[in-house]
Protein backbone atom coordinates (compact mmCIF):
# COMPACT_ATOMS: atom_id res chain seq x y z
CA UNK A 1 0.00 0.00 0.00
CA UNK A 2 2.83 2.37 0.90
CA UNK A 3 4.56 1.56 -2.38
CA UNK A 4 1.39 2.33 -4.38
CA UNK A 5 0.89 5.62 -2.55
CA UNK A 6 4.49 6.65 -3.22
CA UNK A 7 4.05 5.77 -6.90
CA UNK A 8 0.87 7.86 -7.14
CA UNK A 9 2.56 10.84 -5.51
CA UNK A 10 5.52 10.58 -7.86
CA UNK A 11 3.18 10.40 -10.86
CA UNK A 12 1.28 13.44 -9.63
CA UNK A 13 4.49 15.42 -9.21
CA UNK A 14 5.70 14.34 -12.64
CA UNK A 15 2.55 15.51 -14.41
CA UNK A 16 2.40 18.73 -12.36
CA UNK A 17 5.97 19.61 -13.26
CA UNK A 18 5.33 18.86 -16.92
CA UNK A 19 2.07 20.76 -17.19
CA UNK A 20 3.00 23.21 -19.93
CA UNK A 21 0.03 25.47 -19.36
CA UNK A 22 0.84 26.23 -15.72
CA UNK A 23 2.97 29.18 -14.68
CA UNK A 24 3.80 30.79 -11.37
CA UNK A 25 4.97 34.33 -10.74
CA UNK A 26 7.04 36.30 -8.29
CA UNK A 27 7.24 40.09 -7.96
CA UNK A 28 10.08 41.88 -9.73
CA UNK A 29 10.87 45.42 -8.59
CA UNK A 30 13.48 47.68 -10.16
CA UNK A 31 13.69 51.24 -8.85
CA UNK A 32 15.97 54.17 -8.32
CA UNK A 33 16.85 55.27 -4.80
CA UNK A 34 14.41 57.67 -3.21
CA UNK A 35 15.52 61.26 -3.76
CA UNK A 36 13.62 64.53 -3.60
CA UNK A 37 13.52 66.41 -6.93
CA UNK A 38 15.44 63.66 -8.71
CA UNK A 39 14.59 61.72 -11.83
CA UNK A 40 12.95 58.48 -10.72
CA UNK A 41 12.16 55.09 -12.19
CA UNK A 42 10.03 52.40 -10.60
CA UNK A 43 9.14 49.13 -12.30
CA UNK A 44 6.97 46.58 -10.51
CA UNK A 45 5.87 43.59 -12.59
CA UNK A 46 5.16 39.87 -12.25
CA UNK A 47 8.10 37.70 -13.28
CA UNK A 48 7.26 34.26 -14.64
CA UNK A 49 9.16 31.47 -12.91
CA UNK A 50 10.72 28.43 -14.49
CA UNK A 51 12.54 27.64 -17.71
CA UNK A 52 9.50 26.90 -19.86
CA UNK A 53 8.84 28.48 -23.23
CA UNK A 54 5.81 30.26 -21.78
CA UNK A 55 7.82 31.82 -18.94
CA UNK A 56 10.51 33.02 -21.33
CA UNK A 57 7.93 34.44 -23.74
CA UNK A 58 6.17 36.36 -20.95
CA UNK A 59 9.36 37.74 -19.43
CA UNK A 60 10.84 38.71 -22.81
CA UNK A 61 7.61 40.42 -23.89
CA UNK A 62 7.29 42.44 -20.68
CA UNK A 63 10.94 43.41 -20.84
CA UNK A 64 10.66 44.52 -24.47
CA UNK A 65 7.59 46.66 -23.80
CA UNK A 66 9.17 48.37 -20.81
CA UNK A 67 12.45 49.04 -22.60
CA UNK A 68 10.43 50.73 -25.35
CA UNK A 69 8.45 52.76 -22.81
CA UNK A 70 11.62 54.06 -21.16
CA UNK A 71 13.28 54.88 -24.46
CA UNK A 72 13.45 58.66 -24.91
CA UNK A 73 15.23 58.50 -28.24
CA UNK A 74 14.26 56.44 -31.29
CA UNK A 75 16.69 53.63 -30.56
CA UNK A 76 17.89 52.06 -27.34
CA UNK A 77 20.85 49.77 -26.70
CA UNK A 78 19.38 48.54 -23.42
CA UNK A 79 19.36 44.76 -23.19
CA UNK A 80 17.46 44.40 -19.92
CA UNK A 81 15.41 46.40 -17.43
CA UNK A 82 18.36 47.54 -15.34
CA UNK A 83 20.03 48.95 -18.45
CA UNK A 84 16.75 50.57 -19.51
CA UNK A 85 16.52 52.28 -16.12
CA UNK A 86 20.08 53.59 -16.42
CA UNK A 87 19.50 54.73 -20.00
CA UNK A 88 16.44 56.70 -18.89
CA UNK A 89 18.52 58.41 -16.19
CA UNK A 90 21.36 59.12 -18.63
CA UNK A 91 18.96 60.55 -21.21
CA UNK A 92 17.67 62.96 -18.59
CA UNK A 93 21.20 64.04 -17.71
CA UNK A 94 21.95 64.66 -21.38
CA UNK A 95 18.83 66.79 -21.87
CA UNK A 96 19.39 68.58 -18.57
CA UNK A 97 22.92 69.43 -19.65
CA UNK A 98 21.57 71.21 -22.72
CA UNK A 99 18.49 72.85 -21.19
CA UNK A 100 19.22 73.04 -17.47
CA UNK A 101 17.05 76.11 -16.91
CA UNK A 102 13.97 74.47 -18.38
CA UNK A 103 14.52 70.85 -17.42
CA UNK A 104 12.47 69.25 -14.62
CA UNK A 105 13.17 65.83 -13.10
CA UNK A 106 11.73 63.01 -15.18
CA UNK A 107 9.56 60.22 -13.88
CA UNK A 108 8.77 56.71 -15.09
CA UNK A 109 6.51 54.25 -13.32
CA UNK A 110 5.41 50.90 -14.73
CA UNK A 111 3.17 48.46 -12.90
CA UNK A 112 2.18 45.06 -14.25
CA UNK A 113 -0.82 43.00 -13.18
CA UNK A 114 -2.47 39.81 -14.39
CA UNK A 115 -5.95 40.84 -15.52
CA UNK A 116 -7.11 37.43 -16.72
CA UNK A 117 -6.10 33.79 -16.67
CA UNK A 118 -7.77 30.50 -17.54
CA UNK A 119 -6.55 27.13 -18.77
CA UNK A 120 -5.52 28.43 -22.20
CA UNK A 121 -4.75 32.15 -22.02
CA UNK A 122 -3.21 34.72 -19.73
CA UNK A 123 -3.31 38.52 -20.04
CA UNK A 124 -0.99 40.98 -18.31
CA UNK A 125 -1.64 44.71 -18.17
CA UNK A 126 1.22 47.19 -18.01
CA UNK A 127 0.05 50.50 -16.55
CA UNK A 128 2.64 53.21 -17.11
CA UNK A 129 3.19 56.90 -16.54
CA UNK A 130 6.10 58.64 -18.23
CA UNK A 131 7.07 62.29 -17.75
CA UNK A 132 9.98 63.67 -19.76
CA UNK A 133 9.21 67.37 -19.54
CA UNK A 134 6.57 69.51 -21.14
CA UNK A 135 3.11 70.42 -19.94
CA UNK A 136 2.17 66.94 -18.77
CA UNK A 137 3.23 63.33 -18.62
CA UNK A 138 1.78 60.45 -20.57
CA UNK A 139 -0.07 57.56 -18.96
CA UNK A 140 -1.39 54.49 -20.70
CA UNK A 141 -2.14 50.79 -20.39
CA UNK A 142 -0.75 48.00 -22.52
CA UNK A 143 -2.34 44.55 -22.63
CA UNK A 144 -0.21 41.53 -23.50
CA UNK A 145 -1.95 38.23 -24.24
CA UNK A 146 -0.29 34.80 -24.15
CA UNK A 147 -1.29 31.31 -25.28
CA UNK A 148 -0.49 29.08 -22.30
CA UNK A 149 -0.47 25.91 -24.39
CA UNK A 150 1.86 26.97 -27.21
CA UNK A 151 3.82 29.43 -25.09
CA UNK A 152 3.43 32.17 -27.72
CA UNK A 153 2.47 35.82 -27.43
CA UNK A 154 -0.84 36.52 -29.13
CA UNK A 155 -1.30 39.48 -31.45
CA UNK A 156 -4.53 40.99 -32.70
CA UNK A 157 -4.87 38.68 -35.69
CA UNK A 158 -4.36 35.66 -33.42
CA UNK A 159 -7.35 36.40 -31.20
CA UNK A 160 -10.24 36.20 -33.67
CA UNK A 161 -11.80 33.72 -36.05
CA UNK A 162 -12.44 36.61 -38.43
CA UNK A 163 -10.93 39.99 -37.68
CA UNK A 164 -13.21 41.72 -40.19
CA UNK A 165 -16.36 40.23 -38.66
CA UNK A 166 -15.28 41.28 -35.20
CA UNK A 167 -14.44 44.79 -36.36
CA UNK A 168 -17.90 45.17 -37.86
CA UNK A 169 -19.53 44.03 -34.63
CA UNK A 170 -17.27 46.19 -32.47
CA UNK A 171 -18.16 49.26 -34.51
CA UNK A 172 -21.84 48.64 -33.81
CA UNK A 173 -21.16 48.54 -30.07
CA UNK A 174 -18.82 51.52 -30.24
CA UNK A 175 -21.39 53.68 -32.03
CA UNK A 176 -24.03 52.70 -29.47
CA UNK A 177 -21.76 53.41 -26.49
CA UNK A 178 -20.61 56.78 -27.83
CA UNK A 179 -24.01 57.82 -29.23
CA UNK A 180 -22.79 57.98 -32.81
CA UNK A 181 -25.53 57.71 -35.48
CA UNK A 182 -25.61 54.39 -37.33
CA UNK A 183 -25.40 56.17 -40.65
CA UNK A 184 -22.64 58.64 -41.42
CA UNK A 185 -18.98 59.03 -40.54
CA UNK A 186 -17.59 57.52 -37.36
CA UNK A 187 -16.22 61.02 -36.66
CA UNK A 188 -19.61 62.75 -36.77
CA UNK A 189 -19.61 63.38 -33.01
CA UNK A 190 -16.02 64.58 -32.74
CA UNK A 191 -13.79 61.52 -32.84
CA UNK A 192 -10.63 61.62 -34.93
CA UNK A 193 -10.33 58.28 -36.72
CA UNK A 194 -7.69 59.07 -39.34
CA UNK A 195 -9.43 57.33 -42.22
CA UNK A 196 -12.94 58.56 -41.33
CA UNK A 197 -13.69 54.87 -40.80
CA UNK A 198 -13.81 52.80 -37.64
CA UNK A 199 -10.77 50.67 -36.84
CA UNK A 200 -9.75 48.52 -33.92
CA UNK A 201 -7.08 49.62 -31.46
CA UNK A 202 -3.79 47.74 -31.43
CA UNK A 203 -4.24 47.44 -27.70
CA UNK A 204 -6.80 44.94 -26.42
CA UNK A 205 -6.87 42.25 -23.79
CA UNK A 206 -8.86 39.83 -21.69
CA UNK A 207 -10.24 41.03 -18.36
CA UNK A 208 -12.63 39.52 -15.82
CA UNK A 209 -15.43 41.70 -17.20
CA UNK A 210 -14.89 40.91 -20.87
CA UNK A 211 -12.66 41.68 -23.83
CA UNK A 212 -11.34 45.21 -23.41
CA UNK A 213 -10.52 47.49 -26.36
CA UNK A 214 -8.24 50.32 -25.29
CA UNK A 215 -7.74 53.38 -27.49
CA UNK A 216 -4.81 55.36 -26.13
CA UNK A 217 -4.93 59.14 -25.70
CA UNK A 218 -4.43 60.83 -29.09
CA UNK A 219 -5.35 57.62 -30.95
CA UNK A 220 -8.91 58.61 -31.84
CA UNK A 221 -9.58 61.63 -29.61
CA UNK A 222 -7.79 64.58 -28.02
CA UNK A 223 -5.45 64.13 -25.07
CA UNK A 224 -7.95 65.96 -22.86
CA UNK A 225 -10.53 63.26 -23.59
CA UNK A 226 -8.20 60.59 -22.22
CA UNK A 227 -8.30 56.96 -23.32
CA UNK A 228 -11.45 55.55 -24.90
CA UNK A 229 -12.44 52.11 -23.64
CA UNK A 230 -14.92 49.58 -24.95
CA UNK A 231 -15.49 46.39 -22.94
CA UNK A 232 -17.38 43.58 -24.66
CA UNK A 233 -18.86 40.91 -22.35
CA UNK A 234 -17.75 37.37 -23.16
CA UNK A 235 -21.28 36.20 -23.89
CA UNK A 236 -21.10 38.56 -26.89
CA UNK A 237 -17.39 38.35 -27.73
CA UNK A 238 -17.02 34.55 -27.59
CA UNK A 239 -18.62 34.12 -31.01
CA UNK A 240 -15.62 35.87 -32.54
CA UNK A 241 -12.82 34.67 -30.25
CA UNK A 242 -10.44 31.81 -30.97
CA UNK A 243 -9.97 31.65 -27.22
CA UNK A 244 -13.51 31.93 -25.82
CA UNK A 245 -14.00 32.46 -22.12
CA UNK A 246 -16.79 31.59 -19.75
CA UNK A 247 -18.95 34.63 -18.96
Amino acid sequence: MKSKLTCLLLCFLFFACNNKNSVSFEPLIIATDSCENCTSVRIEIPKANGATKLSKTINDALEGEIIALLNFYEESNAQNLEEAKETFLNDYEEVNGKFSEESMPWEATVEGNITFENESIITIKLASYIFTGGAHGYGTNRFLNFDKISGKELYQEDLFNSLDDFKTYAETLFRKQENIPTEGSINDTGFMFETERFYLPDNMGYTENGLLLFYEPYEIASFADGPVILTIPYEEANTFLKYPSKP
